[in-house]
């Protein structure tokens, strides 16, 4: 009986060390499939978000555009009218320039100069 138990135990302990790498393997790449896709997932959702708030500037930034345009076309009106002795349109250039704000009525308006 001796001989059987001894044999027993030497099966058992080459048992143990012939286990094969497969199920470490397939776990460690099933969890590096996994991150990735998540990952993938998350930046798919990150980019839709920045897409969606890019998409919900544009319509401000083109108001900001036209507004801006006006206020330049009114601030060139109101330094010609400064130039040709206009005592009210001189006022407001005045603290124009005391506020630090320049007007060049020769300058054409940014949506022309953006187009070319």
């Amino acid at each position: 009986m001796a001989t059987t138990e001894e044999e027993h135990t030497e099966r058992g302990l080459r048992h143990r060390t012939e286990r094969s790498p497969f199920l470490p393997l397939a776990l460690l790449a099933a969890a590096v499939v996994t991150w990735a896709g998540f990952q993938t997932v998350q930046l798919w959702r990150e980019r839709d978000a920045l897409m969606a708030t890019r998409f919900n500037q544009e319509r401000p930034l083109e108001n900001s555009k036209k507004m801006r345009e006006g206020l330049d076309a009114i601030a060139k009106e109101t330094q010609l009218l400064a130039n040709k002795g206009n005592a009210s349109a001189r006022l407001i250039v005045d603290e124009l320039k005391k506020r630090g704000v320049t007007i060049n009525p020769e300058v054409p308006p940014a949506s022309a100069v953006g187009k070319k």
